[in-house]
């Protein structure tokens, strides 16, 4: 399939295709046969496998690791097809290691960071002798000799450091700057890594830094990246040996309002200052997540009525803040479109059916008449994965596409099965 042919796209008729075949027309025998009803997510399978792909060629021949971000989007369709592609992943939790393990990702493809990892997961690391468990305090270090000591093995760890960098982003995905939680002062890195050396439990394989998300030019993650050289470089004069060095993720996507950097801009100008370090020989790591599935995945939802009151129009759609919690969460805008017409005049507030006023997806051109199935765009990321059952709306299906067709549908537990629980709770 060519290239141009990927993604959400519109074509002569108007009509928004994934893979050159109608949106409308993939969904409406599910619909039809009651397999999903609205509002539901449907992803790009070859489009985020080529998007990976693309990314794995940037590195040529360096040692590598894709650390996919799992948190972006867990479900298992999405993290095989990356995985096929050649990513490993980074996990946050006990359950998103689980889901890469299962996918098909090695242990050794696998970083777990995260502020506060219960001992279960600790365990769950350590037992599954995964790459590195990256720590983010000295505290940490301790919780991980100890357990390590219990279980009779050896971790390996890597320390993330804070790089004292602030992007400019929404404060809520800002996380390499002095005062966020995320990481371990450069201050206390010699008292790090004397813990680590204390420990015979303990292996001190590497040093990661994730300086934010959303990030919109280079500058600022090559600055986080300076810092993990310095760490990694005063670390190595000492003796001592590693084997990687992570420069986190955080990359932007355009999502209808400015464009971004493509993932392989980040990563060109990060082995030219490997290179320049001397550092090339190490695995260099990366934790691409929105960047991976952002694009490639929408939210289609039925317009339930419009509304024109004292010179203003709105839109009411089936999807909700509880189905999509970005815009609420973070300010975030999302191009909203009919699956069946391209973008028209006149510009329509469209809002959700939750009781809360934060429930606004924006303004829109949906044109003079909006009805029928409408596409909220970009939200193949922290879309499904934050979605929640407020108000008692069910959970939105999953639709998986490739080579045009329907391959995998997640159906919705539906809002039966949410009351039959919430009436024995």
């Amino acid at each position: 399939m060519a290239d141009r042919e990927l993604g959400f796209r519109r074509n002569a008729q108007g009509a928004l295709t994934i893979s050159g075949t109608p949106l409308g027309a993939l969904l409406a025998p599910l619909i039809e046969a009651s397999r999903i009803g609205t509002p539901a997510y449907v992803y790009d399978l070859d489009g985020l496998s080529a998007g990976a792909r693309a990314l794995e060629a940037s590195f040529g021949t360096a040692p590598h690791l894709t650390a996919y971000a799992v948190k972006a989007n867990t479900a298992g369709t999405v993290v095989r097809a990356l995985a096929a592609a050649g990513t490993g992943a980074d996990v946050v939790s006990g359950g998103e290691l689980e889901v890469a393990l299962g996918a098909g990702i090695a242990p050794r493809n696998i970083v777990m960071s995260g502020v506060g990892k219960t001992d279960a997961e600790l365990d769950q690391a350590i037992g599954r002798d995964i790459f590195a468990v990256q720590v983010e305090s000295v505290e940490e270090i301790e919780r991980l000799a100890a357990r390590a000591r219990a279980a009779g093995k050896r971790a390996r760890l890597g320390l993330r450091v804070k790089p004292g960098v602030l992007i400019d982003s929404h404060a809520h995905v800002a996380t390499g700057h002095d005062q966020a939680k995320f990481g371990i002062a450069r201050s206390e890195l010699g008292a790090a890594w004397e813990r680590v050396d204390a420990h015979p439990e303990l292996v001190g394989v590497g040093v990661s830094a994730h300086v934010g998300s959303m990030l919109r030019e280079v500058e600022p993650y090559l600055a986080s990246a300076r810092v993990v050289v310095d760490v990694v470089k005063t670390r190595l004069a000492s003796g001592r040996a590693l084997e990687y060095l992570d420069f986190g993720g955080g990359y932007g996507i355009d999502y209808g309002d400015a464009p971004a950097p493509a993932p392989p801009s980040f990563v060109s100008r990060s082995l030219a200052l490997l290179a320049a370090e001397g550092l090339e020989k190490l695995r260099f790591v990366i934790e691409p997540g929105r960047s991976l599935v952002g694009a490639y995945g929408v939210l289609v939802a039925r317009v339930v009525q419009t509304k024109q009151s004292e010179g203003r129009r709105w839109t009411m759609l089936d999807a909700g803040m509880n189905d999509l919690v970005r815009p609420a969460l973070y300010g975030a805008k999302h191009r909203v479109e009919l699956l069946d017409a391209a973008p028209a005049e006149p510009e329509w507030r469209v809002v959700g059916p939750v009781c809360e006023s934060s429930d606004d997806f924006g303004a829109h051109p949906l044109g003079p008449s909006p009805s029928g199935l409408v596409a909220i765009r970009d939200a193949g990321a922290y879309g499904f994965v934050l979605a929640s059952e407020y108000n008692g709306r069910a959970l939105p299906a999953e639709v998986f596409v490739s080579g045009g067709a329907v391959t995998h549908v997640s159906a919705s537990p539906g809002r039966d099965a949410w009351v039959k629980r919430r009436l024995e709770a």
